[in-house]
């Protein structure tokens, strides 16, 4: 690991050349804003996404502009797919210095009219693939001997719920919050830092239905959410991917367990 001291140059911290990242739900959305900010920095970067064609799409997009990405096929609730995925990207890189725990689901449907199948899916993406992908890829790091960076992406519901019908989904990501601060305990000793970023309203294809800032800023549906956030604005997938770069380099040399959230002052109100 780099020693640390006060002649350590911004250039350096910053530079995740010759690192390899692994960003699961990297194919659009925030797991794409995540990408390619650590792309940008000189990651290689696995986008690991249970849809091969839209993460091939990504993978193009950023190779496109210089930078190197690849894609990977991964249900992240299937033991035999992670462990599938991560042994593609280490034969093809070699090493994984950086995981991204991204990918999740939040179907809207309330107490009452939840199913155990309901309950148990949601479960299965967003807290069983987050303890398969982090057991598999922190194994790895532990043999390197190198340490290593897992950066989990839990949301502001993982503080505080946002709004009824996500039972399951704030189960998840209270649980994944647990998770990290429980794993950055027992990871610490091999150089290996777990932290979180808490994500609050982010337009994406999915929470936002596609929509630019601009409609949604003068979509009346969307008024007694904007009217909670004191920054009055909904977040951008590259707000997100920022968060995950700073976990990701060395400029959080200092930091493990912690959760970063992202929310434009929701949680304020």
């Amino acid at each position: 690991m780099m020693t640390r001291n006060m002649d350590t140059s911004l250039a350096s911290l910053i530079n995740l050349h010759g690192k390899i990242a692994i960003v699961t739900g990297g194919a659009m959305g925030i797991g794409y804003g995540i990408a390619a900010r650590l792309a940008e920095a000189g990651a290689s970067v696995a986008i690991a996404d249970r849809n091969a064609n839209e993460a091939q799409a990504s993978a193009e997009k950023l190779n496109a502009k210089g930078y190197s990405a690849a894609a990977f096929a991964v249900d992240v609730s299937d033991e035999a797919s992670v462990q599938q995925m991560i042994e593609q990207v280490i034969a093809k890189w070699e090493s994984v210095d950086i995981l991204v725990n991204n990918a999740g689901i939040y179907p809207n449907v309330t107490l009452a009219q939840m199913t155990s199948a309901d309950f148990d899916k949601v479960i299965a993406v967003n807290l069983r693939g987050v303890f398969l992908c982090t057991k598999y890829v922190s194994e790895r790091m532990i043999a390197r001997g190198d340490g290593g960076k897992i950066i989990n992406i839990t949301s502001i519901d993982s503080v505080h719920p946002s709004s009824i019908g996500l039972a399951h989904y704030d189960a998840t990501k209270h649980g994944v919050w647990g998770f990290t601060k429980n794993v950055a305990l027992e990871l610490a000793p091999h150089h290996i830092w777990v932290n979180t970023v808490a994500p609050g309203g982010i337009r994406t294809p999915g929470g936002a239905g596609g929509k630019t800032a601009e409609e949604i800023a003068n979509d009346p549906a969307f008024a007694p959410f904007l009217k909670k956030i004191p920054m009055a604005r909904m977040g951008e997938p590259d707000d997100i991917g920022r968060a995950v770069f700073f976990l990701a380099s060395d400029l959080s040399s200092y930091m493990t367990g912690t959760q970063i959230v992202v929310d434009g002052g929701y949680l304020l109100a």
